[in-house]
């Protein structure tokens, strides 16, 4: 499963936390508009009887949220400058060095799953460690995973990509794939879960995408107009520009 290209994309985020982003920026994040709507969707679905692992942690930005907000969290991480960054800003985070395709917990043993951003990167798909993430669940426990969406934009720049003869899933040995909705309930059903939601999100970042007039000053921050695309294209084309899908299941 694991291959050359498996590694070089966890030293691309090692080297992505040590040179381009801080907690305190990814803290900043999540106050901003688009990452704000996720945060008041998914914690109603999660459960404060036990611990909820956030698999692919980075910075831990997260989880410092969720815990505010009385949830029981733990950390993982592959890239271990991420956690070294997490550890640095709060010594109390509850933070492991590990692989989500082989996590070092107990059958049915944690409450939920939540994984930003990471299941895109794995060349061989996502059914690996959507299989750790049955298995570590409780019955009734939650997955909530968000993933790029191939929207209407990333097929334009995708298209470009083929026409020049690039590769349209590696960029300086950094692997990143989408998931049309089908696909992602699929796999989901695919190894036992429930689809409980599946919501198309963070349509402004689809313009930031763009560039210009779409990026304001600061790390990953949207800029007025973006927001206001992201506004008029969610309500009336929501997907076909929607930056990432959140898709909730459920262990039966």
């Amino acid at each position: 499963m694991k291959d050359d290209l498996y590694e070089r994309t966890r030293q691309s985020w090692e080297d992505i936390w040590k040179q381009k982003s801080s907690i305190a920026d990814e803290l900043d994040v999540l106050k901003q508009p688009r990452t704000r709507d996720q945060f008041n969707l998914f914690p109603l679905y999660l459960s404060r009887d036990g611990y909820i692992l956030e698999a692919g942690s980075g910075l831990g930005a997260t989880m410092v949220v969720l815990r505010e907000q009385g949830f029981k969290l733990i950390g993982l991480d592959y890239a271990e400058q991420a956690l070294q960054q997490s550890r640095a800003h709060d010594p109390t985070l509850p933070l492991q060095v590990g692989d989500v395709h082989a996590l070092p917990y107990a059958d049915n043993s944690l409450f939920g799953y939540l994984s930003f951003g990471v299941f895109e990167h794995f060349a061989h798909g996502m059914l690996p460690a959507l299989r750790e993430a049955y298995r570590v669940l409780v019955p009734g426990g939650t997955l909530v995973l968000t993933i790029p969406y191939p929207n209407l934009v990333h097929l334009g720049v995708r298209t470009r990509r083929k026409l020049m003869r690039q590769s349209v899933l590696t960029d300086d040995d950094f692997y990143e794939s989408t998931y049309r909705r089908v696909d992602l309930e699929r796999a989901l059903e695919t190894v036992g879960f429930e689809v409980v939601l599946a919501k198309p999100t963070s349509h402004s970042f689809t313009f930031w995408g763009l560039g210009g007039p779409f990026r304001a000053a600061g790390y990953y921050r949207t800029s007025a107009l973006a927001e206001l695309m992201g506004r008029i294209t969610k309500a009336i084309l929501p997907w076909a520009f929607n930056y990432t899908t959140m898709i909730i299941g459920r262990k039966p």
